[in-house]
C-alpha cells in the first residue's frame, strides 16, 4: 500500500467512522421525533411509517448504485457528493413546507446512501492489516448515532421546535465534508488500478457483484443478522413495555441494548483477525437467536443477561461480514460489493420487524420472539451446511 495512505491510520478511521456517524444520527433523530411531527401536522402512524420507509428504501436502492459509480469515478469523489447531498437536503426542510418531509426524507436517504456505503467500502482501501478491527472502530463510531440521537433530538425540540433538529443534523454534515477532505485519496486509485478518463458507469459490472456465488452465502447472512437488529431494536421496547416497567428501567434495558452490541464489535474484529471469522460469525448467529428467543420468557436481571447475550451477538456478526464481504469483493468492485451489502442490511432491518408483528398480533409476542428466533437459527444451520467461500 502506498505510504501516504499508512500514515494516518488512526485519524483516518475515526474521520470514516464519524461520516458513517452522519446517516446513523441523520436518521434516527428524525425518526424518534416524528410523533412530534405527526401531532404538529395533523397526520397519523400511517404517514409515520411511510417517512420512515422512503429514508430506508433510497439506501436500498441507492447504495449500490452509488458503490458502482465510486468504483467507476472516485470513492472520495462520491462519499463528499453523498455528504453534500445530504447536508443540503437536510437545510432544505425548514425553509419548505413541512408537508414536504417525505421528499426531504427521501433526498436525505439518497445522499445517506452514498457516503455510508462508500465510507465503508473505504476502511476496506485503508485498512489491508487489521482489517476487523478497523471494521469494529468505525461501527461503534457510526452506531453511537444511534445512541445519543434520542437524546440530542429531545433536547432541540423542548429548546426549539422540529424543524431545528434538521439543522444539527446538517451541522454534522458540514463537518463530516471538511474532514472527509482530509483524506488522503485511495490507494487504488494512487496506482492507477480503478479510474480512467474513458470509465463509464456500468450495469454490466453492478449485476455481475449479484451474481457472484461466493458472496451470496454472506449476503444471507447479513439478511438473517438484520432480522435480528430489527426484532431487537425495534420490539425488545415492546417486551419491555408488557413487563409494565417505569420509564427509567425500561431506558436502562434499552441503552443496556444498544451498548453490547456497540461495544463487541471492536473486540470481535481483533479476534477474527487473529482466529477464523467464519467460526466468529457463526458464534455470534447462535448468540443473538439464542438472545431473541430468551427474551420472550425472561424479566429482571435474567432479561439483562439475556439482552447482552443478543447485542454481543449481533454486533460480533456485523463487525466480521464486513471485513468477509470486503476480503472477498472482486478488484476494481469493492465500491458496488459493499453497496449491495448495505442494500441486503436495510432489507433484513425492514423484514424482522415486519414478521414479528405479523407473527405478534396472530399469536401473541412470545411466539413472535420465538419463531423468529427459531428462524434465524435455522438458517445458520443451512449456512454451516454449505461451502461459504474461501478468504
Amino acid at each position: 500500500m502506498n505510504k501516504s495512505t499508512n500514515k494516518p491510520r488512526l485519524w483516518t478511521i475515526f474521520i470514516l467512522g464519524f461520516v458513517g456517524f452522519v446517516t446513523s444520527f441523520g436518521a434516527h433523530v428524525v425518526a424518534v421525533n416524528l410523533p412530534d411531527y405527526a401531532r404538529q401536522i395533523g397526520v397519523g402512524l400511517a404517514v409515520i411509517g411511510l417517512l420512515i420507509a422512503a429514508y430506508d428504501f433510497a439506501e436500498i436502492v441507492a447504495k449500490p448504485v452509488f458503490g458502482t459509480v465510486a468504483d467507476r469515478f472516485g470513492m472520495k469523489r462520491t462519499m463528499l457528493m453523498g455528504i453534500a447531498l445530504f447536508t443540503l437536503a437536510s437545510l432544505l426542510y425548514p425553509y419548505i413546507s413541512p408537508n414536504l418531509l417525505l421528499l426531504v426524507r427521501f433526498l436525505q436517504g439518497i445522499g445517506a446512501a452514498a457516503l455510508s456505503a462508500v465510507s465503508l467500502a473505504l476502511v476496506g482501501v485503508y485498512f489491508t492489516d487489521n482489517r476487523g478491527r478497523a471494521y469494529g472502530i468505525y461501527n461503534v463510531i457510526k452506531g453511537a448515532g444511534y445512541v445519543v440521537s434520542p437524546l440530542v433530538g429531545k433536547a432541540i425540540i423542548v429548546q426549539s421546535n422540529f424543524a431545528a433538529i434538521f439543522y444539527a443534523v446538517a451541522g454534522i454534515g458540514g463537518l463530516a465534508f471538511v474532514l472527509s477532505l482530509l483524506l488522503p485519496k485511495p490507494a487504488v486509485e494512487l496506482g492507477g488500478e480503478a479510474l480512467d478518463d474513458d470509465d463509464n458507469f456500468s450495469l454490466s459490472v453492478l449485476l455481475d457483484v449479484f451474481k457472484q456465488p461466493r458472496l451470496w452465502t454472506w449476503y444471507a447472512v447479513i439478511v438473517v443478522n438484520m432480522f435480528f437488529v430489527g426484532i431487537l431494536f425495534g420490539f425488545l421496547p415492546v417486551r419491555v413495555d408488557a413487563l409494565g416497567y417505569d420509564a427509567g428501567t425500561s431506558t436502562l434495558v434499552l441503552t443496556i441494548a444498544a451498548l453490547s452490541y456497540l461495544l463487541i464489535q471492536p473486540v470481535a474484529g481483533i479476534l477474527a483477525d487473529r482466529a477464523n471469522p467464519i467460526r466468529t460469525i457463526q458464534a455470534g448467529l447462535v448468540a443473538s437467536g439464542m438472545g431473541i428467543i430468551l427474551i420472550a420468557f425472561s424479566s429482571g436481571l435474567v432479561l439483562i443477561v439475556v439482552v447482552i447475550l443478543a447485542g454481543m451477538g449481533i454486533g460480533t456478526v456485523w463487525t466480521n461480514t464486513d471485513t468477509m464481504i470486503s476480503q472477498l469483493a472482486k478488484a476494481g468492485q469493492l465500491g458496488s460489493t459493499m453497496g449491495v451489502a448495505g442494500s441486503f442490511k436495510e432489507f433484513g432491518d425492514m423484514l424482522g420487524p415486519l414478521l414479528i408483528g405479523v407473527i405478534s398480533q396472530a399469536f401473541g409476542l412470545t411466539a413472535g420472539f420465538v419463531v423468529c428466533g427459531l428462524l434465524g437459527l435455522l438458517s445458520v444451520m443451512l449456512l454451516s451446511r454449505r461451502e461459504v467461500g474461501t478468504v
